[in-house]
């Protein structure tokens, strides 16, 4: 069993800065109302955390490269620690948010250290098992993280959702110090601080001017001015990137055409499995009335299949049909997104939410673990750490920017059902419906026209809902026939090739 102990670790760390990125969806309710907090506000509780892990995995990489594994993981933890007590006893909005960018920094240390520390502790079938086990945990993580949420939020509070993770990290810091041994670090000299300045100061500029949009509209010309930055510290990334004798992100990777497959379908999957979540939640309690532990265990089948299937592909994980697997999962994934979408409608409850997360949790299963296992299939195994950070980002770049974007997708398909039925200053009420503030809004209205303003919401808020779902299932679409196209099997003379100019 000793031998099973480094697993167990990092394990305990990967389950923990995933659950994180969805457990406060079933929470966000209670927060607006605890807190006072905005449409905005809510998002970036969400955001704040998915952002920190996206701008910043590819330079925390670099950085455990000089540190050590082992200490970077440990650092992890105990930062992620230190965050989650500061979320728990927030006493605002600001502090919060604050907060979920620091516990996101936490996590970060801890994703990009992953695999060399499982390289390092097993190989031959052990490592399989490992990555098998690994990935169970990976692909039902994230879709659990509603439930546990609903249970803390409804029998203690929504802060418990954040002081949950004090005992599990410092059982996970006790075994690092015991079990874990550091991985031989490769030779490099500096970090590449331009590049991870650049690339994070892309990726929150794009957040918040999609955030913004939400709350301002796309007219404002704030939006626009942030995007505008967005592209051109893109630009000068890119530039960085390419002169940079020791890059974060060597682009000469990004002429692989199987590991630029693999970057769009982890974009693809985290998008279009979890970037609805946070709407469907608010659909559930605010809508619905449904209590946070029922609002949460709406999403079991999601979370038991990803588990059950994730557990199940280990031993496809070294074999040639990873690209088939992970484009599998996208097309489960996106039927999924298109039967909630097609289910939900102004009368119906949470049963039609089921179908959909049955075949998504499907998608999350087979997809999940292939990821990271094709992404270091597909290069060098001395670009292994970066492909990994790579994927990593994308992911949560992904899932930041979907949660903004479907932000706009909620409120403006509810705003025009609202405008249709007569609502005056539709937009702000589209606003408040996904900010959790639906029963809000219908108690200022009088006791006679409650009724009326009630069914608008309501198909209002299931209009939004059938737009988020139906937008991520077309992206996952999409995602998955790109990934097909790109990750054809390729004849091993080629693939040397490919890999001796990557190197190169």
């Amino acid at each position: 069993m000793r031998k099973w102990l480094p697993l167990l670790t990092v394990c305990l760390g990967t389950f923990m800065l995933l659950i994180d990125v969805t457990i406060v969806n079933v929470a966000l309710p209670d927060m607006r109302n605890d807190l006072d907090a905005s449409f905005s506000s809510l998002q970036w509780v969400v955001d704040g955390y998915a952002l920190a892990m996206a701008a910043l995995m590819l330079g925390a990489g670099s950085i455990a490269d000089l540190a050590g594994h082992r200490r970077t993981y440990l650092a992890g933890l105990v930062l992620f620690a230190i965050s989650s007590l500061i979320c728990g006893i927030a006493p605002n909005p600001t502090v919060l948010i604050a907060a979920r960018v620091l516990q996101g920094i936490g996590a970060t240390t801890m994703a990009c250290t992953t695999f060399a520390l499982l390289n390092n502790s097993y190989a031959g079938r052990d490592q399989g098992t490992a990555y098998g086990v690994w990935g169970a945990v990976a692909g039902a993580s994230s879709a659990i993280g509603p439930i546990i949420g609903g249970v803390l939020t409804d029998l203690a509070s929504w802060r418990w959702i954040f002081f949950v993770n004090l005992p599990v990290s410092a059982v996970a810091v006790a075994l690092c110090v015991l079990v874990l041994a550091d991985v031989e670090r490769p030779h490099r000299s500096r970090v590449d601080v331009a590049g991870m300045a650049s690339f994070t100061v892309s990726a929150a500029a794009a957040t918040y001017a999609l955030i913004r949009a939400n709350e301002h509209g796309w007219s404002n010309a704030v939006t626009w001015w942030l995007l505008l930055v967005a592209v051109a510290a893109l630009v000068v990334f890119l530039m960085v990137e390419r002169a940079s004798a020791q890059p974060m992100l060597d682009l000469a990777l990004l002429r692989d055409r199987s590991f630029v497959g693999v970057l769009i379908g982890a974009g693809a999957l985290f998008f279009g499995a979890f970037g609805a979540l946070m709407y469907t939640q608010i659909w559930l309690q605010s809508v619905l009335g449904l209590s946070a532990i029922q609002a949460g265990a709406v999403g079991l089948p999601l979370s038991v299949m990803a588990f059950l299937v994730s557990g199940g592909i280990g031993r496809f994980l070294h074999g040639e049909h990873r690209g088939r697997i992970i484009a599998g999962g996208l097309f489960a994934t996106g039927i999924g997104g298109g039967l909630g979408a097609l289910l939900v409608h102004g009368g119906a409850g949470w049963v039609a939410l089921v179908p959909g997360f049955l075949a998504v949790g499907l998608g999350v299963g087979l997809a999940t673990a292939t990821l990271s296992s094709a992404a270091m299939a597909a290069v060098p195994w001395q670009r292994a750490g970066m492909a990994t950070g790579a994927v990593n980002t994308a992911q949560q770049l992904s899932f930041a920017l979907g949660i903004a974007t479907l932000g706009s997708v909620f409120t403006t398909r509810a705003a025009n059902v609202l405008a249709d039925r007569g609502v005056p200053d539709a937009e702000a009420a589209a606003r408040a419906i996904g900010g959790g503030q639906s029963g809000m809004l219908v108690q200022q209205v009088p006791a006679e026209a409650r009724t009326v303003l009630e069914e608008a919401v309501r198909a209002a808020a299931a209009a939004g809902v059938q737009g988020t779902l139906a937008v991520s299932g077309v992206v996952a679409l999409v995602g998955g026939a790109l990934v097909l196209l790109l990750m054809r099997r390729r004849d091993p003379v080629q693939q040397v090739v490919e890999e001796a100019e990557v190197l190169a």
